[in-house]
């Protein structure tokens, strides 16, 4: 077993810490936020999380062609032609001497980072976590990081402070096992309740997603189900059942939080160099949300709120 010296040396790649977040779990939090995901949601709005290694985002408009990435680039990712700088992304090595000498457009997403300056971090807002507050990890997936998951969970309990973990629950049982006893809360996505259509939207069907769910709920794990509301996906009477059913199925289920879909992350795309996603959908109205929710509520007693 490593010592805990050794455990608070391990390192993860993260790509933001966001300090005074109320919508991720009780309280004031801190946020932090670990990179890569094994699945592909075609609502994410946070694509920047999708891979494990650290890459390079660039903001077309913010580009003042000033030349200092074209000098730098050992293999010659950056020409301007035509006036337009242009980003050969497929032959980048991710040496980020670009990002170096870039005065506006070019940023490094992904940073490596230990435990303890993540903990340290952490540390600074603990005077704001009163009772409820804590840190929540998120990505991403946090948990496929699952070493690094571990030394964060575990240090912040050696701390005092209460620890949430945001997951779309597709990774090896193991790994909940591993982190189930320094988690006082999971907030867990239930994206969409047809296998088949799970399978269409995210890449994966749902198996092993709800497999995990009911075994750390048997394992005495609180939780708070987190439903995105993707309008044309899964805003139907069967996937409004499906809520409930798999709500009404759980012993430590403390609410169930609907989540409206949003538009925010549309530009990350393009800054990422993934392109904007096919997925075309509206952003549900205030109306058209407490609907939704009175729908789940027909089949539940559960609570059931906008988060």
């Amino acid at each position: 077993m490593s010592s805990p010296s050794t455990e608070k040396e391990i390192r993860g790649n993260i790509f933001n810490i966001q300090r005074y977040c109320t919508h991720d779990g009780p309280g004031i939090r801190t946020t932090v936020f670990l990179k890569g995901c094994p699945i592909r949601c075609a609502w994410c709005h946070n694509p920047e999380s999708h891979d494990f290694k650290s890459e390079i985002g660039y903001n077309e408009s913010s580009c003042i062609k000033c030349g200092k990435c074209i000098a730098v680039c050992p293999v010659h990712c950056h020409t301007v032609m035509d006036g337009k700088h242009v980003f050969d992304r497929a032959n980048c090595i991710r040496c980020f001497k670009c990002v170096e000498v870039c005065p506006s457009a070019l940023e490094k997403i992904g940073k490596s980072v230990t435990v303890q300056e993540v903990l340290d971090e952490v540390a600074e807002d603990k005077i704001f976590y009163k009772d409820a507050g804590g840190i929540t990890l998120s990505g991403g997936e946090p948990l496929s990081q699952a070493e690094f998951a571990v030394g964060l969970l575990k240090g912040a309990k050696e701390m005092g402070i209460t620890t949430c973990v945001e997951t779309g629950g597709f990774v090896g049982y193991e790994v909940f096992e591993k982190v189930l006893p320094y988690v006082d809360l999971f907030l867990y996505d239930y994206k969409l309740t047809d296998s088949g259509l799970h399978k269409k939207y995210t890449g994966v069907d749902n198996t092993l997603i709800l497999e995990n769910l009911f075994r750390i709920d048997e394992s005495g794990a609180k939780i708070i189900l987190r439903c995105p509301i993707i309008p044309g996906v899964n805003d139907t009477e069967e996937h409004f059942s499906g809520i409930a059913r798999v709500a009404n199925s759980l012993k430590n289920l403390i609410k169930v939080e609907i989540e409206p879909a949003h538009t925010i992350g549309d530009m990350k795309y393009e800054q990422m160099g993934y392109g904007r996603p096919d997925l075309k959908y509206g952003v549900p109205d205030s109306e058209e949300v407490l609907l939704c929710i009175d729908k789940i509520k027909k089949y539940t007693s559960v609570t059931v709120k906008k988060s």
